[in-house]
């Protein structure tokens, strides 16, 4: 356990649990526990900050994950084969990052985002009727482009980039696999645990993981995961839609600040 104020490890806590929510959710918790962990650990190397959320986050999106293929229509073996291509691209993507300038991609990222929302808020029955869900069989050609595509470039951007990894997943698993937005939510939770998965052990491989903080941080986590996705559950995909304008908007503002501030 590094050496921190009771006043920062309790604003630790409470950010692991918020991220949680909002991450079982839409997606994108990591907007919110990655800048935490960096301001309440200023002195810690960025490896271990890195590490560290990973091993907080992994808790919180499992649990979340559980919580959804129990009670939503989840195609467990297409979103665990999304997740393996998801996890070899960003190993990809992560081998070539060091020769990308991260100053060039905020803006073409801000733009995709900006058009994505006004898609959403144009289009009020985006992800609200489930097409590929439930008992309706998805074809074999938009199972393969979820996987080739979602999986693997989505996968690509995480490594290279990385933020709202998880909120281009629901959107992209939505419109290809014709999901509602609970149900695309759910499927991002599983492919979010492999790629997790795979990043923590290279962490963990490298010695890079606060396991005490991480521990305490996981408990608020998956408390924030589990509450996160049964509210998605209860209330629905209109519930979810607002939330995914709210973090769409916040991952805009923040590529901003971080561009030109």
């Amino acid at each position: 356990m590094p050496d921190i104020t009771l006043t920062t490890l309790v604003v630790l806590c409470l950010a692991a649990a918020a991220a949680g929510w909002i991450d079982a959710v839409v997606g994108g918790g990591g907007l919110l526990l990655l800048p935490a962990l960096l301001l309440g650990l200023p002195h810690v190397p960025a490896a271990h900050v890195l590490g560290t959320n990973k091993a907080v986050a992994i808790v919180g999106t499992s649990g979340a994950a559980v919580t959804y293929v129990r009670k939503a229509p989840v195609k467990v073996w297409t979103a665990v084969r999304i997740g393996l291509m998801a996890l070899a691209g960003s190993m990809t993507g992560a081998f070539f990052a060091a020769g990308i300038s991260s100053d060039v991609l905020r803006p073409v990222i801000m733009v995709v985002l900006l058009a994505v929302a006004a898609f959403v808020m144009l289009r009020p029955q985006f992800g609200k009727e489930a097409d590929g869900g439930g008992d309706r069989k998805v074809t074999r050609a938009r199972t393969v482009t979820a996987i080739v595509l979602v999986g693997g470039g989505i996968g690509l951007y995480d490594g290279l980039f990385g933020p709202g990894t998880g909120t281009f997943l629901v959107l992209a698993l939505t419109a290809v696999l014709h999901l509602d937005l609970v149900t695309a939510s759910a499927t991002a939770k599983i492919v979010n645990v492999c790629t997790n998965a795979g990043a923590l052990a290279m962490f963990a491989y490298q010695g890079s993981v606060l396991w005490q903080l991480a521990a305490l941080m996981a408990v608020f986590n998956l408390a924030g995961g589990l509450l996160g996705a049964r509210m998605a559950l209860r209330k629905g995909s209109e519930f979810v839609r607002g939330v995914l304008l709210v973090v769409v908007f916040s991952l805009v503002a923040k590529l901003a600040f971080d561009q030109w501030a």
